[in-house]
Formats: C-alpha cells, structure tokens, sequence
C-alpha cells in the first residue's frame, strides 16, 4: 500500500507538473531554466546534474555487471571498491554497450526499451513464482492457496520489519515517500522535459504509470521474494548478495539477462541525459561526443560498487539537490503570470546569473540538509517543505 500511494504521487507529478510545462515550451530542461536563471545558473544546475546522472547510470552499470561476472566466476562486489580485475573488465564491456546506445539517440533508446522492457517484467514475476514454494515452506506451509497464504508468507518470510544488515527497517511512510522521490529528478525536478517535449498532449504523463506500476510496484514486490528466497536456497544473508546472484539462483540465465536489462533500461536514458546537461554547456560539442565522454566518467565509477551498496540515501538526496531547480522553473512558468511578474526577467535585463534562484536553490537545501541532520525530517520527507520553501524564496 505505501509502494502503492507513493508511486501514485510520482505518476500524478509527472503529469501535472512536468509534462503541461515540456508541451508547452518543447524545450529541455537546461535550455528553458537557461532563459530563466541566466547562462551561469545554467553552468552549475548542468554540472551538477551531469554528475549526479553519471554517478546513477555507473551504479545500474554495476547492476548489470554483477550478472554479467557470473559466467566467468567473478565474486558478488559487495564492498565500495572492485576486488577482482575480471570484474572492472566485465564493466568495461557493459558500459561500452550503454554507451554506445545512449550515443545513438532517443529514438534507439525508445526502441530498446520497447523491446526489453516488457520482458523484463515478465522475467520478475516468474522469479517471485519460482521462490513462492521455498518461501511457503519456510514459513511452515504446506503452499499458496489463496492471498491470506501469501500474506502469511510476505509476513514471516519476506517483509518481516528486520533487515539483512541489521540497520533500522523502514516504515509504511517512508515506503510511501520513497516510491515518490525515487524519481523526483526527473518528475519533480521536470528534468524528464527532455523527454515529454515530444509528447503531444501533456496527459501523456499518465503513461508513466505503465513504468511505475508494472517496474517500481509489481517488479520491486517481486524482487523482494526473489531475494528472500535466494537467501534461503544459498543459505547465505542477503547481504552478501548482489542482483546477479540473486535473479541467476531463482530463474538461472534467463535471471542473468533479466538483470543485464533492468541495468541497461535505467543507465541508458540517464546516459542520454548526462549527455544533454553537458552539451547545453558545451553546445559547440555534438551530443555524441559529450555522450562519450559522460559515458567514460560514468564506466569509471561503475567499477567501484560503492554507489549501489548507499543506493536508497544517493537517490534521495539526487533528487533534493535538484527538485529546486524544477521549483524555480515552476514558479516562473505558472506562478509569476499569475502575480502580474515579468517571465524571463533576467534573461531581459541581459543578467548572467539570476542571484535570487541561486540563493533560493542553496538556502532551501541548506534548510532541508540542516532539518535532516537536527534528526527533525528523515531525508525521504524533505522533498515537499523544500520544494515549497523554494518557490516562496524565490518570489
């Protein structure tokens, strides 16, 4: 249910945020927050951004590799660094094919997408089917007959409030608020403009429901039984699993594939958008070359598993440090009509940096950061008063 609302949250973002405004305008992100906040706003939002979206697409690099290193024996990389060479040279490859596709432009990705999604999914279902009767045992049932043995199941055997490292279990809200801001980039922060600029009519937002529910709900319950039940079949904790080793106990290769996609369908579009946030720097420079260069950075970083192993607290500060940036373009697009101001200000008077989106984005980060560390707000809750206190900063 907390899965359930917060993905809910994060359809509904899209669609009325995010889209009416990428229809409207049919621009990127970084060109129309360009006419808003100034060339060198623009310089630090597209930096920051093309760091973040390299440092995203390296650990779903690492997601795929840790499939990939199966068939050549390679350990699960469970630590923040490599501890065997075959496996920087297993994410060498894999990042070279990402890079490759995010090179050759939306169309392609559109097109892999269209094709390995749809499976992928598939694939996560018959991977929680396969662990149900190891789960059903372990719970001391006979099967699954009916949803109160599967809640049975779920309760003693999956979700059962204890996690594999010993660190504190998160609650129904946080759930709630982390199935929200796991995109919040992209919804809440409108960096997905680059994408629904094409769209025709902005309720194509709604079709982000397809995603979320099918990958982000169905998919994420039935990794959790996937991993329960590997756990149980390998006698290890989970802990000491990576996703390869995970989805090839449960459905074998098909599993291995099924990883090596799920890693490819995320790392590719943020590649693609990496590489948009630097050509708007760089616009002397072809989105291929830009793409490349973000894509060796990104190659790099993918071999330290790091990033994969602090994946919930990277998504959710990723998306504080620039849902103000979608706060400001927000305020100005709709709000500032509505106030009788001038749209474009700065881009009128000739400034280079419009200081009051600046300070706006900083302070209201600064607050957010501040409220998480006094232990007042965890940092899944701190997209709303951050956002919110951002718009009203800056008017």
């Amino acid at each position: 249910l907390g899965l359930a609302i917060g993905n809910a949250l994060a359809v509904l973002t899209w669609t009325l945020l995010c889209a009416p405004i990428a229809v409207q305008t049919r621009l990127t992100l970084y060109w129309y927050l360009r006419s808003i906040g100034g060339p060198w706003l623009t310089v630090v939002y597209n930096l920051l951004n093309a760091i973040l979206f390299c440092i995203l697409a390296g650990c779903m690099i690492t997601v795929s590799a840790s499939a990939v290193r199966i068939p050549f024996g390679v350990a699960p990389q469970v630590h923040w660094y490599p501890t065997d060479l075959r496996f920087v040279l297993v994410v060498a490859v894999v990042g070279a094919v990402v890079v490759g596709l995010a090179m050759a432009g939306f169309k392609k990705l559109a097109a892999f997408s269209s094709v390995c999604s749809p499976w992928m999914f598939l694939m996560f279902v018959a991977g929680a089917i396969v662990a149900l009767p190891q789960l059903a045992q372990q719970a001391g049932l006979a099967g699954v007959s009916g949803p109160s043995d599967f809640f049975t199941v779920a309760e003693r055997v999956v979700w059962t409030g204890r996690t594999p490292d010993g660190s504190a279990p998160m609650g129904f809200w946080r759930i709630a608020a982390f199935a929200w801001i796991c995109n919040l980039a992209m919804h809440g922060g409108l960096s997905d403009m680059a994408l629904f600029r094409y769209a025709r009519h902005s309720w194509y937002g709604l079709i982000t429901a397809v995603g979320m529910f099918f990958g982000h709900y169905v998919a994420w319950i039935c990794a959790g039984m996937m991993g329960a039940g590997a756990a149980l079949l390998l006698q290890q904790p989970l802990a000491r699993l990576d996703s390869g080793a995970v989805a090839y106990t449960t459905i074998g290769w098909a599993g291995i594939f099924a990883v090596v996609v799920a890693g490819w369908t995320t790392s590719n579009p943020t590649l693609y958008r990496a590489g948009l946030a630097l050509q708007a720097i760089t616009p002397n420079w072809s989105r291929a070359r830009v793409t490349l260069i973000a894509g060796i950075a990104t190659t790099v970083i993918a071999c330290f598993p790091f990033v994969f192993t602090r994946l919930l607290d990277f998504v959710g500060l990723y998306g504080l440090l620039l849902a103000p940036a979608g706060a400001v373009v927000l305020a100005e697009h709709w709000i500032f009509p509505r106030l009788g101001l001038t749209q474009y200000w700065a881009y009128h008077q000739g400034k280079a940096l419009n200081w009051p989106a600046l300070v706006a984005w900083l302070g209201s980060i600064a607050v957010g950061l501040s409220l998480e560390r006094a232990g007042m707000l965890h940092l899944f809750y701190l997209f709303v008063p951050v956002y919110v206190l951002t718009i009203a900063t800056y008017i």
